[in-house]
């Protein structure tokens, strides 16, 4: 199984964002699941990579050239592919994906997980697309879309099709479950 992970370019302010990256990405790995992700060398995206490299797993990572030219691109994994651009990155990362987890980042990783919500929405994909909610960091987005339900710009049923879950452990277990 191949699990497409969202995450940071940065750390956050918060150990615990890096120690759930972590965990994850052995977790991962330990249950022989690849990883494929944005190909950085940085925050959480980096520290993820690395436990699932460390833990004996595969990780195969998608960055744009000029991210590459910038020297973020992480050369220590399985596989690195360089594309043209950012919508070429996201295309690629969601044609390897057999799962979606989003864990906490920026501007990047929002908008990366609006378009995978989006395009599973339209039924352009099928895969299961997962929150890891760490220290309750996608509460107040979590009730922004409660309120697009509420206010009638978004249906309860497609904001159902988003999962939620507080522990990396719960995350494999269901993506475990998945693929069995």
């Amino acid at each position: 199984m191949n699990v497409c992970v969202f995450c940071g370019s940065g750390k956050g302010s918060n150990i615990i964002y890096s120690q759930v990256a972590r965990e994850l990405g052995s977790l991962l790995a330990k249950s022989s699941m690849r990883l494929v992700y944005g190909g950085g060398n940085i925050g959480l995206m980096g520290i993820v990579a690395d436990a699932v490299m460390e833990s004996g797993g595969l990780v195969t990572g998608v960055i744009p050239a000029f991210l590459m030219a910038k020297e973020v691109g992480h050369r220590g994994i399985t596989d690195l592919e360089v594309v043209e651009s950012m919508h070429q990155r996201k295309q690629r990362m969601a044609d390897l994906a057999d799962a979606f987890v989003a864990l906490p980042g920026g501007w990047g990783t929002l908008e990366e997980l609006s378009e995978i919500l989006t395009w599973k929405q339209l039924g352009l994909i099928t895969q299961p697309v997962v929150l890891l909610n760490t220290n309750y960091f996608f509460n107040p987005l979590l009730d922004q879309m409660r309120l697009m339900v509420k206010e009638g710009f978004l249906q309860a049923g497609y904001f159902s099709l988003l999962k939620v879950e507080e522990s990396p452990e719960k995350i494999v277990s269901i993506l475990t479950a998945r693929k069995a």
